[in-house]
């Protein structure tokens, strides 16, 4: 999906936001219409203080003051009547206006500063949705994430079952308590440990709670990147936008992409801008902490260690132990 047709989409469906507010809206004053005529009454006496308002504006005759005063207190205190018949009646005061998802752009999506910040999140979403679609996003939950077949000692001493319990429960709270001001994780241990598992169950719960969220290969990724950058990406798609906007980037896989210095720089330019915007990031790797000291120079690498919460998996290859079930 082009940058076009993004926006497309979300005109859209700002459109039917606010069509959506209004005619719930209509649909609430033709009730208390009905049920309490004096509502309609007093605002059909508003409705012909304005007229009589703008005709004093045009004359604006020796008592214009002071009509304009008497005007002004009068619709005041029809506004007064209004919200006092709803209160004892039992509605809202607010119950007869209405109530859009934005009050400051009226879910139209502009405010006089340019685009509002519910348009630019409703973009970085759905952006987010059609990355992911074309990513073919795993499917997976804490429910099904499984400590029975972490056991053993590693060769350092490390309790497999004890540090995957202490990890899963990091990533728990760590899903029901995100916001964009939540830590990075950098996630690194062998492959079929539970890394991808783990960090699609924080983004489910965290899309579940109305956030972005775009996961991918980092292969995947730069190589999207890299063709549009290039020029040689279909329409006008704006995936390093969609990366560093989204509130929850997932990067797997770091260190299958190839070493090149556009590879490389198109990592760095992820990570900082990311981290320069407060934004929080998953990385996972299959490589060991000695290993990406290795892989990578020093700016990545003093990003991911100097402001990450780094966990470590441990364990053999589920997926090996799973046929080996079967």
């Amino acid at each position: 999906m082009t940058r076009t047709e993004i926006r497309q989409k979300a005109n859209s469906e700002m459109e039917k936001r606010r069509l959506r507010a209004e005619a719930e809206a209509e649909a609430r004053t033709a009730e208390i219409y009905k049920k309490l005529p004096q509502v309609a009454e007093i605002r059909r006496m508003l409705a012909g203080t304005a007229s009589e308002l703008s005709q004093l504006i045009i004359r604006r005759g020796n008592n214009y003051k002071e009509s304009f005063e008497k005007i002004k207190q009068s619709n005041l205190e029809g506004s007064r009547m209004i919200k006092s018949i709803l209160r004892s009646n039992g509605y809202p005061e607010d119950y007869l206006e209405v109530h859009y998802r934005c009050s400051a752009c009226n879910d139209t999506g502009y405010t006089d500063m340019g685009m509002c910040d519910c348009m630019k999140r409703l973009i970085n979403k759905i952006a987010s949705e059609e990355l992911n679609r074309s990513a073919n996003m795993p499917d997976a939950d804490f429910a099904h994430f499984s400590l029975d077949y972490y056991r053993g000692i590693t060769v350092d001493g490390v309790d497999c079952y004890a540090k995957m319990a202490d990890n899963l429960d990091f990533c728990i709270k760590y899903a029901n308590g995100f916001s964009h001001n939540s830590k990075s994780i950098l996630m690194l241990g062998k492959t079929g440990v539970g890394k991808t598992h783990l960090s699609m169950s924080i983004a489910k719960e965290v899309i579940k709670g109305g956030s972005s969220v775009i996961y991918g290969s980092v292969l995947n990724l730069l190589r999207e990147i890299e063709k549009e950058h290039f020029g040689r990406a279909e329409g006008d798609s704006d995936t390093l936008s969609a990366l560093c906007g989204c509130d929850l980037l997932i990067m797997d896989d770091l260190g299958a992409e190839p070493r090149t210095p556009f590879y490389e720089s198109a990592v760095y330019n992820l990570i900082n801008s990311r981290m320069n915007m407060g934004l929080p990031t998953i990385v996972s790797s299959n490589y060991s902490v000695e290993e990406l000291y290795d892989h990578y120079n020093e700016r990545i690498i003093s990003r991911l260690f100097g402001f990450y919460e780094v966990l470590i998996f441990v364990g053999k290859d589920i997926r090996q132990l799973k046929r080996l079930e079967k």
